[in-house]
C-alpha cells in the first residue's frame, strides 16, 4: 500500500511520490526553533511530528535528508539580546543547546543539517539580489528591501497557494517591517531590514547598506541551498501557513530557480494547534509547559513523546497532565509484555512476525493514522499476554514477536524501560530489598516495596529475579 498524506497545497489526501526519478531519495525541511527561550510543549508537537514522518519514510525504504533550520536572528531575539546586554551568539547558543537536549530526551533523530540563519547571510543576500534583478523586490529609502506581491503576481506568480486570500480586499502594496503580520493587513514584506539603533551590533554589510535578514527569506535561502530549488516535503505548525510559508513560496518561486513547471515544494504538511486543558497555552493561565516543567513533575521523555503521538497530526490536540498519566500506563503495559517475551525468547532470534507490522503499516499509510496504529499495538499486546498466560508461546514465536515490535518502534520511537534506566537511588533500594528477603526480614522487604511505590516504582518478581518498572 502506498503512503498517502494530506497536502496543504492541494487541500487533499494524496499519494506521496518523491521528486527523485528513482523514487528513493526524499528531501524534507521542517521549520525549526526560534532560539530566544526554552521550547514549550506546543513547539515540540511539531518537532515530534517531523520525527515521526522522517522515521516512517525511512521505515518505508526512502533515503531521507532532513533539514531543520535554527532561527537565530529575528525581532524577538534582538529585543532579548538588547535586554540581556550580551552578544547575539552568547544569547542564542544557550537556547539552541537546550533545544537539542530536549529533542534527544524525546528520542528525535538528529537532522542531517541544522543550519543557523546567521551562517547563511551570504546565501540570503544572493537570493534577495536575484529577486531585485527580476523586479520583484525593491529597495526602500531607508535601505530596507521589500518583496512586492503586486510585481510577483504581474510575473505570473500565485500568492495564496496554501490559504485562500481575497487579495482585492487586502491592503497589498503597503509595507510591513515586522517578521509576522496578520491576514487582515497583507502587505509587501521585508526581505532585508536596514540597521536601526535598536539593533545594536546585530547587523551585516550588504549591497543596500548594513542590516539583517527578514525571517521569511531565511528559510527560503537555507532550504534551497541544502535541498535544491525543488524538494519533496515541507513541515511546520499550521500557524506558519500564513504568512511564513506563503511568503516562502513567493520568494522561492519568484526567484525562478525551479525547472519549468516545477514547484518550490511538492508536498506541504502542517500539524494542528495544541491546546492545554482545553485552552490556548498562556503563562498567565498557568498552563504553559516547557519539557523541563514536565520532567520536574516526574514524567519521562518517552511518556511525553507517546502522549504527543496519541492523536492525529491534523486534529487539534488537547494536552492534559492526565494524558501523560495515560501514556505512562500504556507504555507500562507494553514494557511488561516485552519483558515477558524476552524471558521466553531467551537468546533465540527470529524474523519478525507479519501481523503487527502489516496492520501498523496499513494504519500509518493512511495519512499517518497514529490512533489506528496504536490500536494495532495494543491488540497485539492483548494477544501476546493471552498466549503468555496460557504458556502457548515458545521461544521462536516470542523472538518473532520481539522482532516485530522492534520494527514498529523504529517509527514510534518510544523504546522500553529497563532496570538500568532506574535512578541509582531506586536500584540501591531494590538491592536492599533483596538483601532483606534473603535474610527473611519480610517486614523490611515489604517496607522497601512500599517506599519504592511511593517513588513511582514497582517490583515485578519473576522466575529470573526482580524487575523494576514504573508504577
Amino acid at each position: 500500500m502506498a503512503l498517502k498524506l494530506f497536502n496543504t497545497l492541494t487541500r487533499s489526501v494524496e499519494e506521496f511520490r518523491p521528486i527523485d526519478p528513482a523514487g528513493k531519495r526524499v528531501g524534507m525541511y521542517c521549520c525549526g526553533p526560534t532560539v530566544y527561550d526554552f521550547g514549550h510543549i506546543g513547539n515540540f508537537r511539531t518537532f515530534v511530528l517531523a520525527d515521526l514522518v522522517r522515521r516512517y519514510l525511512q521505515f518505508k525504504g526512502y533515503e531521507v535528508r532532513q533539514v531543520m533550520n535554527i532561527t537565530d536572528v529575528e525581532d524577538k531575539i534582538i529585543a532579548r539580546v538588547r535586554e540581556a546586554k550580551c552578544t547575539l551568539r552568547d544569547f542564542t547558543q544557550r537556547y539552541e543547546a537546550a533545544f537539542f537536549q530536549d529533542c534527544r530526551s524525546l528520542n528525535c533523530l538528529a537532522p542531517e543539517s541544522a543550519p543557523r540563519a546567521t551562517e547563511h547571510v551570504a546565501d540570503i543576500i544572493g537570493l534577495i539580489e536575484r529577486l531585485t534583478e527580476r523586479g520583484i523586490a525593491y529597495r526602500a529609502a531607508d535601505g530596507s528591501v521589500y518583496f512586492s506581491i503586486d510585481k510577483y503576481r504581474e510575473r505570473g506568480g500565485h500568492y495564496g497557494q496554501l490559504l485562500k486570500l481575497n487579495l482585492d480586499e487586502l491592503r497589498v502594496g503597503e509595507r510591513v517591517r515586522n517578521d509576522e503580520y496578520g491576514k487582515e493587513s497583507l502587505s509587501d514584506f521585508a526581505l532585508w531590514k536596514a540597521r536601526t539603533p535598536e539593533d545594536g551590533e546585530v547587523f551585516w554589510p550588504s549591497p543596500w547598506g548594513p542590516g539583517r535578514p527578514g525571517w521569511h527569506i531565511e528559510c527560503s535561502a537555507m532550504s534551497m541551498k541544502l535541498l535544491g530549488p525543488s524538494f519533496d516535503l515541507h513541515l511546520g505548525g499550521e500557524d506558519l501557513i500564513f504568512p511564513h510559508h506563503e511568503d516562502e513560496i513567493a520568494q522561492s518561486e519568484g526567484a525562478g530557480l525551479q525547472a519549468p513547471g516545477g514547484r518550490f515544494v511538492a508536498h506541504w504538511l502542517h500539524g494542528a494547534h495544541l491546546l492545554v486543558e482545553g485552552q490556548k497555552m498562556s503563562k498567565s493561565l498557568g498552563n504553559f509547559f516547557t519539557l523541563r516543567d514536565l520532567y520536574n513533575k516526574g514524567f519521562q521523555g518517552r511518556e511525553v513523546r507517546a502522549c504527543l503521538l496519541s492523536a492525529h497530526y491534523r486534529e487539534s490536540f488537547n494536552f492534559r497532565l492526565d494524558g501523560l498519566q495515560n501514556a505512562r500506563a500504556n507504555l507500562s503495559r507494553i514494557d511488561e509484555c516485552l519483558g515477558k517475551l524476552r524471558e521466553v525468547a531467551g537468546s533465540q532470534t527470529a524474523p519478525p512476525e507479519t501481523g503487527l507490522v502489516s496492520g501498523f503499516t496499513a494504519a500509518m499509510d493512511d495519512d499517518l493514522n497514529v490512533s489506528a496504529a496504536w490500536g494495532e499495538v495494543f491488540d497485539w499486546v492483548r494477544e501476546k499476554n493471552t498466549l503468555l498466560a496460557t504458556d502457548k508461546l515458545d521461544a521462536p514465536r516470542a523472538a518473532a514477536a520481539l522482532a516485530a515490535w522492534s520494527q514498529v518502534d523504529q517509527v514510534l520511537g518510544v523504546g522500553t524501560t529497563t532496570e538500568a534506566e532506574a535512578p541509582e537511588e531506586i536500584k540501591a533500594l531494590l538491592e536492599d530489598r533483596q538483601a532483606a528477603r534473603k535474610a527473611r526480614d519480610f517486614a523490611r522487604s515489604d517496607a522497601i516495596r512500599d517506599q519504592l511505590k511511593g517513588k513511582g516504582w514497582v517490583i515485578d518478581d519473576t522466575p529470573k529475579g526482580p524487575r523494576l518498572k514504573r508504577a
